[in-house]
């Protein structure tokens, strides 16, 4: 009985171990290659708004003797637009989705700030002060390259991106084999 359940703890190691040097390997494929990384992450994009739009279109059929009928229809119709948009020009998506990044991490960057400064009398403030500064800094050159950097920056974010993760999951996996096979086959030594 113990054999069958550590080799199925074995199999599942194993199983996360591969994805994460799988993932690993993507992402720096993604890295290679961040032309073709960001424009298919723009029709990922596109694909899951489009997605979106028809669910919210069925929920709105769905509801409509509910209220709000009408706005529940427009915003479907706003997804779907938004997402055939971004299939049509994809060039035009990636601009925008670039645009939008570097707005975001600038606004994400300013909010950081101001808490570090409300934090300020507590221990460890400096990280969340650090964490703005350098949000703030990705967010300015962002903007401050655009548009000449939107072709290549989602790629190499989204290939950065899957690399932790691919790392993470090997990590995770080393550790919980290190745990199920401690040394000295689990005997306590004292």
């Amino acid at each position: 009985m113990t054999t069958d359940v550590s080799r199925e703890i074995n199999k599942n190691l194993n199983g996360g171990l591969i994805t994460g040097v799988l993932l690993s390997i993507a992402g720096v494929i993604a890295i290679a290659v961040p032309n073709f990384t960001t424009l298919f992450a723009e029709t990922w994009i596109a694909a899951i708004l489009i997605f979106a739009g028809f669910t919210k279109l069925v929920y709105a059929t769905q509801t409509r003797d509910r209220g709000g009928f009408i706005w529940k229809l427009l915003l479907s119709g706003l997804y779907i637009a938004t997402g055939i948009m971004l299939f049509v020009y994809p060039y035009t998506g990636v601009l925008t989705l670039t645009l939008l990044l570097g707005s975001f991490l600038l606004t994400e960057g300013t909010f950081e700030l101001i808490l570090a400064f409300q934090l300020r009398p507590q221990e460890n403030w400096a990280w969340v002060l650090g964490n703005g500064i350098i949000t703030l800094v990705l967010g300015g050159m962002i903007w401050f390259q655009w548009p000449f950097n939107a072709p290549w920056l989602l790629g190499t974010l989204v290939g950065i991106s899957i690399i932790f993760s691919g790392i993470s999951r090997v990590m995770l996996s080393l550790n919980a084999r290190s745990i199920s096979n401690p040394p000295n086959g689990g005997i306590n030594p004292t």
